[in-house]
């Protein structure tokens, strides 16, 4: 597992125009990222309100930074273990989602959540 201290770095704030290149990759490669992870993924109803909350211009700053950190942590196809190790690859990335999800939870909305839910019914109508 990480530890606090690399999961701090990587959350850390930075200026909107290193956000909006998170966003930009966020967009990119977030839904490709997913359908390969999402078995490892135990909160994936909850990560994809993030992915909501990142997206929404109405959150605050700080929370879309947080999550557009973490997001684009996800998507990297190489990090600090690589992805395609099956059974490890995604464990850091979980790590970091945790974290950011925990750290903004209050600012996920009910709408995040419900744009959630039926983005992941449409993908999976057994859901």
């Amino acid at each position: 597992m990480m530890d606090e201290a690399r999961i701090g770095e990587i959350l850390e704030p930075v200026g909107p125009g290193e956000n909006g290149r998170r966003e930009e990759r966020v967009r990119d490669r977030f839904w490709h990222t997913l359908r390969k992870a999402a078995r490892q993924v135990p909160f994936v109803e909850e990560l994809v309100a993030g992915y909501y909350c990142a997206l929404d211009n109405d959150s605050p700053p700080r929370v879309r930074g947080t999550l557009l950190a973490a997001l684009a942590y996800f998507v990297l196809p190489l990090d600090l273990v690589p992805d395609f190790l099956l059974g490890l690859g995604f464990t850091d990335d979980m790590a970091v989602l945790a974290a950011a999800l925990n750290t903004v939870r209050k600012h996920i909305t009910p709408a995040h959540r419900l744009a959630a839910r039926k983005a992941l019914s449409e993908a999976d109508p057994d859901r």
